[in-house]
């Protein structure tokens, strides 16, 4: 059973680690790993996704509200979101994510990331999300999100890389980003449940 203060330091990594292009699940596992914490608990794991989720849905409240007007958007999303729900079922189902959480897939993930990010960085913009977020340019960032099952891989990092490598800005690929977290986030906390 996890102590007070080990609840503490996990939730502070979540919370700081969710919203930048890191790894959450990479910063977790190496932080239990060094201090011998057993994070392993699905309460915990839930209660850490359920406030990352939280903590979207109140900062794009009114995007969100806005949906009812611009279905077309939120049809964009969930067609983004389509990739990563069988792909994170077949991973979880096969066990494969046990064997993915060490340290040596977490640093040479995380390496390779950042060399990706920094690609991605250098493209020009070209691109608003008002008139240029296609359900083609959802689907190719939704594929791009699969990455992030792999620890090490940072959800938003590999889906705002994704959206700056289509040509939009930072701001337009990070809205993209976290809007596209919230069906994700949903599906994966009715999974570990």
């Amino acid at each position: 059973m996890l102590s007070s203060v080990e609840i503490l330091i996990l939730a502070a990594i979540q919370g700081i680690s969710e919203f930048l292009p890191v790894s959450s699940a990479a910063h977790l596992v190496l932080v239990s790993k060094y201090y011998a914490f057993t994070n392993q608990n699905l309460l915990i794991d839930i209660c850490l996704h359920l406030d990352s989720l939280i903590a979207i849905i109140f900062y794009f409240r009114r995007d969100i509200f806005s949906f009812i007007k611009n279905k077309n958007f939120l049809i964009k999303i969930l067609i983004g979101t389509i990739p990563i729900i069988p792909a994170g079922y077949i991973i979880y189902q096969t066990g494969l994510i046990d064997k993915l959480r060490n340290l040596e897939v977490i640093g040479w993930m995380s390496l390779i990331f950042g060399i990706f990010l920094y690609l991605s960085d250098r493209t020009k913009i070209l691109k608003k999300i008002d008139s240029e977020f296609t359900n083609k340019s959802a689907l190719f960032i939704g594929l791009f999100q699969i990455l992030a099952l792999i620890p090490g891989v940072s959800r938003s990092g590999i889906t705002i890389s994704a959206g700056r490598f289509l040509g939009f800005n930072r701001f337009d690929s990070a809205k993209i980003s976290f809007l596209l977290s919230i069906p994700t986030l949903i599906s994966d906390l009715l999974r570990r449940t």
